[in-house]
């Protein structure tokens, strides 16, 4: 059996990005994809009124909005609105923050620095 490097997703088959996580009223929904070291890809849904208070991570922070608009604020001078086909980076260890204009939808990549062996 082949090695798969992605988890929680259909292989071979055409799939629409959006429909593979679903709103939960009043709450955060999560789908990981991938969990590693250095790289973790993750969708989520966030409900309206739902968001994610300011935190830093250990690596840049791509955000990529598949459906609805989200506020973003990348450290304590940056405010973007981002809607659905857009993205942001958010660089590592700067404290970000996001916050529902309505509900959304996103992918979310992290890469990180490589640990040396």
């Amino acid at each position: 059996m082949q090695e798969k490097f992605l988890k929680n997703i259909p292989f071979e088959e055409v799939l629409e990005l959006k429909s593979l996580i679903n709103y939960a009223e009043g709450r955060v929904s999560s789908k990981t994809l991938v969990q590693r070291n250095d790289l973790s890809i993750t969708l989520f849904a966030f409900d309206k009124g739902e968001g994610l208070s300011t935190h830093s991570a250990p690596g840049d922070a791509m955000v990529y909005v598949i459906e609805g608009s989200v506020k973003v604020t990348i450290g304590h001078d940056t405010e973007v609105v981002l809607k659905e086909g857009q993205i942001a980076v958010m660089p590592a260890n700067i404290p970000h923050a996001l916050e529902s204009i309505e509900k959304y939808k996103m992918l979310l990549i992290v890469v990180k620095p490589q640990k040396v062996k």
